[in-house]
Parts: C-alpha cells; structure tokens; sequence
C-alpha cells in the first residue's frame, strides 16, 4: 500500500491525467485480488474478514486522500476539517467482508457553504467503481440520518452496524449522537419487524444437503439477529460484553468456534468460484472439502467430513441465535399486564399453555433426563409446538453417564405418545436427541449424496415422522386410522428410525433391521412387534422401488413383493410408512402419480394374501368385465359394441383402467377409420392415439424426444385397432400443442424417418425373460440415462415388427430402468439375440 501511495504522489507532482492514476488504483486493487487466495492459506475466517476489511479500509482512505489533493491542490486542509465522515455498513462495518461481497459504505456528509462537496463524493464513488471495487454506496447529510433510517428498516439495521473508517470526527460524533437515539426509538416495531423479516427467510431457505450459509438456517444472517437485537435492547457493540450475564463461556466458545467454521467455509466458496456464492453446492463441494484441509478415509470421503462439520455448526448456531434472539427481544417486546394474562395459561409451575404451544420462564431450574421425560410425557395432547424459553430449559437438563432401566421404562413410556413429533423435534432442537435415542448417533448430521433426499439424514427422519402426523393422502390415512394404538405407535417408529442404519458400512437396510431389534428390544417391546417393524425397516423403501420401476400388474412381480411382507398388515404399514418417507423428500415430491401407482400397487398386491389365484391375469380381468357389466352405462350400450368390449384383445387395459374408462376407449375405437387422438396439457402433457392403420411409432418418439417420457400403454383393442397412451413427466407451453399435433398426425406416414440419437447400450444391461406371462415377454433395459433412448429401443423394435403391450421408464441417479412388456407374436423371442446385437452394435458404431 506504501508503494501505492508512492506511485501515485509522483503521477500527481508530474500532473498525470486522472485514467492514468485511475489506472494504477484500478491494477494494484487487481493483483490485491489475485493474491487473495494465497493469503486464505494462512489465515482463518474470521482473522481474514479482519484483514480483507482493513485492507479495503486503506485502500479507500487512499482513493479518497487522492480526490482531497485533486480538488484542494497545495491548499488541502486536514481530514477533520472537511465535513465528510466515511462509514463502513453493514458485513462491512461488521468487519466481516468476504473476497466477493459488496462494500457498504455510507459517505456522511454536513452542507458547509465553501466546499464543493457534491463534486468530491461523486468522485469518490465513481474512482471506486473504476477500480474494480464492488461499492454498495449510500450519501447521507446528518440532518436526513433519522428520517430515512424511519423509512427503511433496512438502512437501520446497517447503521447498527457502523463503523468510522476515516474522516471528520466532529460528524462522527454528532452521528454517534444520533445512532444512540435511533437505538432507542421504535424499538418494538423495529424487533417485530426484523423478527417477521428472518422468519420469512428462514423459511425461503431451510436446512437443505446444499445450504445457504448466508441467508439460510444457521447462517450468517442467524448472527446478524443476534447482534441487532443485543444493540436494541442492552446498546452493546459486541455480544461478548453479555457473556456471564445472559449467556456462559462455554455456550459462547461454542457459538464463536462454530460461527468460525461457517466464515472459513464462505471465504473458500468466494475463492473457489471467483465470485459471491454462499450456497455450497454439491459441483463446489469436492475443492472446497480439500481446501477445508479434509482428506479422504476408509469409511468417510473428505465432502461427508466437511459437510458434516458444517451441517453440526449450522446447528449450533441456529440453536444460539434463537435462544438468545428470544432472549434478548424480551426485553423491548414485554408488556407487564402479560403477567396476569399467563396466569390463566399455567398448567403447572412454571409451565404455560398459549395456542398449543409450551413455554417456560428462562430461570427455570434443570431436572435429571428422566424427570424431563416424566414432564413430556404427562402434558396434555395439544402441545404441538414448544416455546424457545422451554428449549433452552431442556437443553440445560442434567445427563446420566448412562441409561438405566428406569430411564429406558420412561423411553418406552415417551415413545408411546401419541403426539410423538413435537417431543422429538424438541428433543433434537434441545441437543437431547443422542442422549435419548443412542442409536441415532451415526445418523446426526449425517449427509446425503444420492441426488434424491433434500435433507440430512436426521432432519429427514424427523419430516418422516412429522408426515405421518399430518396425512394429506386421504386414502392413505383411513389405513392408519384403522390401526389400534399399538400398531399406530409402531409405524410411527419405523417412520422415525427407517434411515437408522445410515453412516454405516453395511447396507443401511441390513443395519437398520438389526439396530431396530436391539434398541426395541432394550425398550421391552413386544416381540412380534418388533419383528414386524424390523421386517418394515428392512424393506422401508421396497414398495416406492417395485411400484416406480416394475410391472406391478404382473403375477411374478406382486407375489416376489408380497412374499417380503408376508401379512396384509405388514402391507398396509408399509404404504402408510412409504407415503410419510417419500413426502418428507420434498414438499413436491409425492405427486398425483406416485399417489396413484403406489395405490395401485397396494390394491394389486391386497388379494395376494387371500387367494392367490385371484392374480391371474384372466381371474383379474374376468373380475374387471364383471363389474363393467353391472355399470348402467354398459348396460345401455348396443349388443354389437358389448360384444366388441369383451373381444378386446389386451388384458393389460383391464388390469389398468376403470370400468367406465374401457368402456369409453371401445366407444371411441369402434368409430375410428384410420386414427383419432387427443393432447390433454395439464399437470403433465399426455397425449392419447387410437388407431385403425399402422403408427410409425419410432418417428413420432423421435420427434419427441426433447421431452422426457414417463409411462406409456399400448393396449391392443379389437378389430386390428390399437390404443396408445403416452404420459410425459412435464407440461409443455400452450403454443406448443400445434406442432406436436402436427407430429401426430405425420406419425401415420411410414416412409416417414427421422435421425435418433443413437444411446450407448450395453449387453449387460439388458435382460429378456420369455415367460414373463402367458402371453407377455418381458425386456428392462438399464443404462445410462440419455436422450432418446425410448425413441431408438422403439424405432428397433419397429424395424423387427415386435409389439410393444406397455413400457415403464424410470430414472434414477443418473440411470435408466425402461420395463418393455412384448406381446408373444412370434417376432420377439426367436429374434432376442438379433435384437440384442443391433440394440448393442449400433450403440458402439456410435
């Protein structure tokens, strides 16, 4: 910096023109950048914010000394004596800027007849830009400070946050003078208002496997709550002038370390993307765990390590700043008549009931583990929430160096709560999780790498459990409903610990099953209900697995299934256990069509367990006609066109559809000539062909292949007709419905050809099984997912005549699983080898 100031004393005493002194300013703040990373290398979070932040302070008291000698020449009076103020704002008056953040400064200034002030500061902040530096700049005369920090509640909470860097300190102090009293004026709408504020951000951006360590839970702005309502309510500069009084040491040693941890992992992001990033994302990941000083080990790679470490200080955090941001907002928030209103809520000393929710006095004494567990499990069924105040009482609960049979009794007795989630969730948010429940050491804070769950292992596990409590599938809860209270309690814990294995070598299904069984067994359980739930951990994801990517209308398939439950009510938990993991994914997870494929699944698997022979396709499809028989609508229909009902070719549309639909699909078909069809655009684009003459199927997938296909149905009708039922995972634009009709319609051209992306396909990966059904051939295609693969599988399947009954496409983890179901023509299974071979070597010619 002294060589900077060097250079540019020399440009000013040759008259040097301002680009190129702009120009020296504008390469050293560059190569300052460019050094950056060599510096992190040596340098903690915190002591880099420090450094990075007195750098940049220097270099603007340089750009601004360069306008003073500017505009005052020989005559340049001192800093002080020029009525301008430079204050840093926001992470930068926190003294926590990151490489990319912007710089908020405030130039303050008073309107003195004599200097050309405006001039000055329109020079300052253009030269700053110039040289490359981020300036978020706010200009401010002293007189206008109170009435726009009353209009922006944003502007407030940065002027908490100030800083002088250089300048008149007469303004300085005038200013200060007006920042004690901006602290103490709406100080309740103020807290209201910042305290809505997070709480919206906290829901935008919650605990996810890619966090947001700025925004989001336990992130930075977490921190910054705890500052502003400390300042509001006590009029401290640092939290640490609280400690002994509202907080211990060692709470604040854990804060700090963990808060440390956070600012580390954000400086490596800025570095590594060279730019402002706070979302640890999994592509960054890899580079950021290495620079973090994590290396690989025989059961933990280096991203679970950082991840987990990070996930653990997110945590930690959070837990702080709610606590003490409670804490501290009492104080600005509390109303004396309160006091006699709580009295009606008190449910036992100390204890008040508000709204469902439980709250406590923050000088409440701890109790032992097993008292605190005694006081969960005798409050009345309507707590569903617990106050901050009655989390912080629990996390203060004294811990045994063991569990004694006493305490595992109070366990069992706790984990027979009805309304079990809210207890755990406090018990998690009170740090009492482990304690409680050992077996879930290895799942806490544990990370997931498989694309699929949004969630840690234990917040997942928890959501399970906080679905089941709140069943939105109405089906799906009359099953749970008619569960008796032992069997409700056991699902309720197979929702909880189904993930328990998890962070283990083994397969997380196997040591799921085995560490169910012993803590239950710990707890004395009943023994057949432990084996039925360790049957249910083990195979907790069987029936999400079977309904997304098998034929569940086949015979094999349902009893392989059914033969791992052994019993209806082994059948019926799981579907409730199935609907509560896959919701607690993702709000928008558990779609419509999963609904309805795992109730199919559920119904075609149900008569397994009472007479097997119901499986059979034409059991189940002469139990199909029947019911069709009996609707008026059919009973209403010309003789000629029952009769065409009952020679409908495939047994699939009776396993598939509903009475009233088939009988729809034969009224439309018997009318057809050549082809009909219909595009339906809603929720997901589906698109429905019935036809008298020949589809040149692999044309019409080819030419959609820029949208993913998700299910398809060719159901063979009578008179040589056929019906097509092509789903799409996706809705399409409105204006896009003329072209793809347009396809459609050219789709019944076969000399029509289109080029297809040829897919990479392996022999490996294709499995044939002739017998699938009587009149069915089975072929699951498994590779990697790509482009156009249906489209190149049906267009082969064209070139050798080969009927396709329906296809099942599913993805996942980058894989495609494609089930083709093949009518028994002829065509297919004495041409299985050939068909291999070109599905196969044109891939290679590729």
């Amino acid at each position: 910096m002294t060589e900077l100031n060097i250079q540019i004393e020399e440009l000013i005493t040759k008259g040097a023109e301002d680009f190129e002194i702009s120009k020296i300013f504008k390469t050293y703040f560059k190569s300052y950048v460019n050094s950056i990373d060599e510096v992190l290398e040596t340098t903690g979070g915190k002591d880099f914010f420090v450094k990075h932040t007195k750098h940049t302070d220097r270099f603007i008291i340089l750009l601004y000394k360069y306008i003073l000698r500017k505009h005052f020449g020989d005559y340049q009076p001192m800093s002080t004596a020029v009525p301008i103020s430079l204050i840093a704002l926001g992470s930068y008056g926190r003294e926590q800027l990151c490489i990319y953040s912007d710089v908020d400064l405030m130039i303050l200034y008073e309107d003195i007849k004599g200097y050309n002030l405006k001039a000055i500061m329109e020079e300052l902040v253009t030269l700053a830009w110039d040289c490359g530096l981020k300036l978020g700049s706010r200009v401010h005369e002293i007189k206008e400070i109170e009435l726009s920090v009353q209009e922006d509640i944003t502007i407030k909470s940065s002027i908490l946050e100030s800083r002088m860097i250089y300048g008149s300190k007469h303004l300085w102090y005038s200013y200060q003078n007006i920042l004690n009293k901006i602290r103490n004026t709406n100080q309740r709408e103020f807290v209201l208002e910042k305290l809505d504020e997070h709480k919206k951000r906290l829901l935008k951006h919650p605990l996810k496997m890619e966090p947001n360590i700025k925004d989001g839970y336990g992130g930075m702005r977490e921190s910054n709550m705890i500052f502003w309502t400390a300042t509001i309510a006590y009029g401290v500069s640092d939290i640490k002038q609280l400690m002994g009084k509202e907080f211990s040491e060692e709470e604040y040693k854990r804060y700090r370390s963990s808060l440390e941890y956070i600012f580390r992992v954000r400086n490596y992001l800025h570095s590594i993307s060279k730019k402002k990033l706070d979302v640890v994302n999994f592509d960054v990941l890899p580079e950021l765990s290495s620079k973090m000083g994590f290396k690989n080990r025989p059961r933990l790679t280096k991203e679970r390590q950082c991840m987990s470490k990070l996930l653990e200080s997110l945590h930690n955090v959070h837990f702080f700043s709610t606590i003490m941001v409670k804490k501290f907002t009492r104080k600005v928030l509390f109303d004396p008549k309160n006091i006699s209103r709580l009295k009606k809520f008190r449910i036992k000393k100390n204890l008040y009931l508000f709204e469902n929710k439980l709250f406590t006095s923050f000088n409440a004494k701890p109790k032992t583990l097993n008292n605190l567990l005694k006081e969960l499990i005798s409050l009345p069924r309507d707590v569903k929430h617990f106050d901050r105040s009655y989390v912080e009482y629990a996390s203060r609960t004294k811990l045994p160096n063991k569990q004694t049979k006493e305490l595992k009794k109070t366990i069992k007795q706790l984990l027979y709560k009805r309304n079990l989630y809210p207890i755990i969730k406090l018990l998690y948010n009170a740090r009492l999780f482990q304690s409680v429940l050992p077996v879930t050491k290895k799942i806490v804070h544990q990370p997931q790498f498989d694309g699929y769950h949004q969630h840690p292992v234990d917040i997942h596990s928890i959501r399970t459990l906080k679905k089941l409590t709140n069943i939105k599938d109405d089906y799906v809860k009359d099953i749970f409903n008619s569960f008796d209270t032992k069997e409700k309690t056991l699902v309720r814990l197979v929702c909880l610990f189904h993930d328990v294995g998890k962070g283990r070598i083994t397969d997380h299904h196997i040591a799921g099953e085995k560490l169910f069984k012993n803590m239950m067994t710990s707890f004395d359980l009943d023994k057949d209900h432990i084996q039925l739930g360790a049957l249910l951990v083990r195979n907790h994801n069987m029936m999400s697995k079977v309904a997304s990517s098998e034929d569940i209308y086949s015979e094999k398939i349902i009893l392989s299934f059914t033969a791992l439950l052994q019993t209806q009510l082994a059948l019926k938990m799981l579907y409730v256990v199935t609907y509560a993991d896959i919701s607690a994914v993702g709000e928008s997870v558990y779609k419509s069509s999963t609904a309805s494929l795992l109730k199919q699944l559920y119904l075609q698997s149900l008569p397994a367990f009472n007479n097997t022979s119901l499986l059979s396709e034409n059991a189940r499809r002469n139990a199909k006609q029947n019911r069709i028989k009996k609707l008026e609508k059919y009973k209403n229909l010309s003789n000629i066109m029952k009769k065409k009902i009952t020679y409908i070719s495939s047994n699939q549309i009776f396993l598939k559809c509903k009475a009233n639909e088939i009988i729809d699909i034969a009224l439309r078909a018997y009318d057809v000539k050549d082809f009909t069809y219909k595009v339906i655009n809603e929720e997901q684009l589906s698109i429905k062909i019935i036809r008298a003459i020949p589809l040149n199927l692999g044309f019409l997938l080819g030419k959609l292949e820029f949208l993913n296909i998700s299910t398809m149905n060719i159901f063979k009708l009578f008179d040589e007709k056929k019906f097509f039922e092509i789903n799409f995972s996706e809705r399409v634009d409105d204006e896009d419905i003329p072209y793809i009709e347009q396809i459609i319609q050219n789709s019944f051209d076969m000399s029509k050809k289109t080029k297809l992306l040829i897919p990479e396909i392996e022999e490996k990966g294709i499995s044939i099984n002739c017998n699938h059904t009587t009149y069915l051939a089975s072929m699951q295609v498994t590779a990697k997912d790509q482009k156009g693969l249906f489209a190149y599988i049906a267009n082969i399947f064209d070139e050798f005549n080969i009927e396709i009954e329906t296809a099942k496409l599913s993805s996942i983890k980058g894989m495609a699983k494609d089930l083709f179901l093949i009518e028994k023509n002829g065509s297919f299974c004495s041409q299985q080898d050939e068909i291999i071979k070109q599905l196969c070597n044109n891939s290679k010619e590729n």
